[in-house]
Parts: structure tokens; C-alpha cells; sequence
């Protein structure tokens, strides 16, 4: 089974260096593009290849490049994000290819860049990830050095600027166009759409913001070709995915599997099963803003499409396991506290309606919720669903909640009727 994502990355933890990249044939994608392949020839692999952003919505990588204006007459300059705010409780799995093997993300970056022409290039990292930091500003130094980035790259006409920028720090600074705010130095608020920021982003230039995951693909795709990264699938999604997952398995961790490995083959085989003394209940497939799947739902491949007909979303791939001794209502008012403390505060329904409905759960978790606090909820999931706010932030937010009034709801009612939560 190939994982060309990290089958170089150590055991130990230390990060690859330049030396030891190039000799796993790190920067051989990048000869390749710059000395046989135009910007159009790269966006065609990558959009051939079937890789969807790894961030979460799952897009067409190779078609989201496309949008972008090209040629002469096509505004200036261009800009390319990486966005590495990973910021989404449960989610760790940008890290390990940042700290494991940093020249990977820059290879891809500088390839994505030359795809639509960027000669500006940032990487926005979330403030905590510090080991993060040090590991790819030495990195940058290294690829600068060598005559990766900078201008006339390996002699091309090609040149690119790139940079790390430290957020700092809300969860709303992994949205795009809030990122896009933030490194503008403005408040992390989301801009309306359209236009776009494949259009009009960054200081209103065209840009292109792309997942860490997504990036690390590219020089594989492009070194391997389009029907390679097809054939590492067991769907009809492309590629390998890195999955994780936490909680009270007996092996939390990460590993790069297949696109469309099924959730049982996640939950038995790599995270080893339940730990002794606690049954499965439930998980979060995706990180914190996703429906709860149960033990009905453990055959799904996870892929982008089959999560979706299962009624959740794939978003990071890392799940989040419920057990039977953890409260389901005691989980899910952390998951909204959480939520409600991140929203950005520009429309109204995420503004007031998460911190209510993080009121609501409060009650009920400590044992003073009413049988009407059920209604409220529910009414809550709808007033704060896709369509009915801004961005995205608080549609995600109430993913968990509705699921678990769904699949938990004699767990809610317990609370209620014994004005206690039983699992204290």
C-alpha cells in the first residue's frame, strides 16, 4: 500500500531535511513542471487526478485553480495560501506533515503557485502550532538557498516569494476569505461571495487558498500522474486520505490510508477497538462540525460522497468517538461553548443564536433544562442552518447538536426528566 503523503516522514518525529527530501526525489515534480510543463499543464494533471481539497468542502482542486484569470491581461500580482490554521477540535493531521515533512509543503505550494501564476506565496499557521513555525522557517531558508523559491527559480523566468505568517488565532481564521481578512491585518470577519478570492482576494488580487493536505499532494500528482493518484482509491474519490482519530479507542492516532478505508476499518483495525470496559456509541467523522454517524453507519467508506448520503460530512477525516460512559449532552455543550466563544459576532443568527443554544445545553446538563429546551434546540438547528447565515461557522456548529437530538435524544430527555445529568 503506497503512502507517498508520509512514508518519509520519521519515527521519531524530526523533520526531513532538504538533503534527505531530494534524495526520496523531493523537488524532482518541481524540475519537471518548470522545464517541461506551462501553468495550464499543471492545473490539467491536477484537475485529471480527481484530488478534492482535504480542508473539509471537498472541491475539484484542479477546477478551483481554473477559475482563476490568466495571461497577459489577467490582474497582478497573484497570491497563493496555504492554509495550515487547523484550528477544528479533533484535527491534527496538517501538523504531522508540516513537523514531519516540511519540504513537501513547500514543493506543492511553489507548484500550485506556478499553476495559476502567483508570485506571492503565504503560509498561514495556526499561533499555537510553534514547533510548526520553526520547522518551516528553516525549511524556507534551505529551499531559498538552494534556488527553490525566490526569482528565476532553477533558471526558469519563473519567480515566487513565499512566506509564514503566524495568525492571531480565532477559529473563524480558518474560513478563507476571514483568513484572507486576518492576513490583510483586519478583524477575522467572512466577505461576501461573489466575487470570489479565485477572482478578487487578497488586497483584491486573485488568489488561491489551499489546505495543507490538499498542497502536500500536488508534487506526487504531478511526478506520478493523474492516474496513479486514482489507482492508491478504494471510491471514486481520489488518492489517500489521512485519517485519525481520538477519544476512548485503544490506539488514537493518524494514518494515511486509502480514500474510501470504511469507518469500520478506522475504528477496529487502526484504532485498535473501544478500550476495555467502554462500548461504541457514536462519532463525529470529520472533526468537531459534523453529524454524529452511529454503529449502523460503520460500514461507510470514508469518502466524500458515501459520508454525505450516510447524513454527515467527511470534513477533515478525523474522528471523534462517543462512548457509553461519556455524556452525549455533556459532549455536545462543550462542542457549542466552544462554538458560540469562536463565532466572529457579523450576523445575528451565529452572533446571539449559538450562545443560547450553549444556555440551553448548559441547563440541561446540570439538571434545571426544561421539556420545552428540546423545541428551542431543534428550532435552533433550523434558524442556524446553511442559507441562514454568512459563512459556514455556525451551519457547522449545529451539526453535532442536531445529530445528537437525533440519535441521543432519550440521553436529553433523562436529563430533563431526573434534573441531573446521570452521568455524574
Amino acid at each position: 500500500m503506497e503512502r507517498p503523503l508520509t512514508e518519509h516522514i520519521k519515527p521519531d518525529g524530526s523533520p526531513l531535511s532538504l538533503k534527505e527530501y531530494e534524495q526520496a526525489g523531493g523537488y524532482d515534480a518541481l524540475r519537471k513542471a518548470l522545464q517541461g510543463m506551462g501553468p495550464h499543464d499543471i492545473q490539467s494533471v491536477v484537475r485529471d487526478s480527481g484530488l478534492r481539497g482535504r480542508g473539509g468542502a471537498g472541491f475539484n482542486t484542479g477546477m478551483k485553480w481554473s477559475f482563476v484569470p490568466m495571461g497577459n491581461d489577467a490582474p497582478s500580482p497573484k497570491y497563493l495560501v496555504a492554509n495550515a490554521d487547523e484550528m477544528e477540535p479533533g484535527t491534527f493531521k496538517d501538523r504531522l506533515l508540516m513537523e514531519g515533512n516540511p519540504h513537501q509543503l513547500l514543493e506543492g505550494m511553489i507548484l500550485a503557485a506556478y499553476a495559476i501564476q502567483a508570485t506571492v506565496s503565504y503560509i498561514f499557521l495556526r499561533h499555537e502550532y510553534t514547533r510548526s513555525e520553526e520547522v518551516l522557517r528553516r525549511a524556507l531558508g534551505e529551499a531559498a538557498e538552494q534556488g527553490y523559491i525566490g526569482k528565476k527559480i532553477l533558471g526558469s523566468g519563473y519567480d515566487l516569494e513565499m512566506y509564514v505568517h503566524v495568525s492571531a488565532g480565532r477559529y473563524m481564521c480558518g474560513e478563507e476569505t476571514g483568513l484572507l481578512n486576518a492576513l490583510e491585518g483586519k478583524r477575522a470577519t467572512p466577505r461576501a461571495k461573489p466575487p470570489f478570492p479565485q477572482v478578487s482576494g487578497l488586497w483584491g488580487k486573485p488568489t488561491i487558498v489551499q489546505n495543507v493536505e490538499t498542497l502536500s499532494n500536488i508534487p506526487h500528482i504531478v511526478r506520478k500522474g493523474a492516474q496513479w493518484f486514482k489507482d492508491l482509491s478504494k471510491s471514486a474519490d481520489a488518492g489517500t486520505k489521512l485519517y485519525g482519530a481520538s477519544g476512548r479507542v485503544k490506539k488514537p492516532g493518524l494514518w494515511e490510508l486509502p480514500i474510501g478505508t470504511t469507518v469500520r476499518e478506522l475504528l477496529e483495525e487502526h484504532a485498535g477497538g473501544m478500550r476495555d470496559g467502554y462500548r461504541f456509541r457514536g462519532l463525529l467523522p470529520g472533526g468537531a462540525s459534523t453529524d454524529f454517524l452511529i454503529e449502523e453507519h460503520l460500514d461507510t467508506p470514508m469518502d466524500f460522497d458515501s459520508v454525505q448520503k450516510a447524513g454527515s460530512r467527511m470534513g477533515t477525516g478525523t474522528m471523534i468517538v462517543l462512548d457509553d460512559r461519556t455524556c452525549p449532552v455533556g459532549m455536545i455543550h462543550n462542542l457549542e461553548h466552544f462554538f458560540a466563544q469562536e463565532s466572529c459576532g457579523w450576523c445575528t443568527p451565529c452572533r446571539e443564536g449559538l450562545p443560547w443554544t450553549e444556555r440551553l445545553l448548559k441547563a440541561i446538563e446540570d439538571g434545571s433544562g426544561q421539556p420545552e429546551d428540546i423545541a428551542q434546540l431543534e428550532a435552533h438547528c433550523k434558524w442556524l442552518s446553511p442559507g441562514m447565515t454568512f459563512c459556514a461557522l455556525a451551519p457547522g456548529a449545529v451539526e453535532p447538536l442536531q445529530s445528537g437530538l437525533k440519535y441521543f435524544r432519550e440521553d436529553f430527555m433523562r436529563h430533563i426528566t431526573e434534573q441531573r445529568c446521570p452521568w455524574r
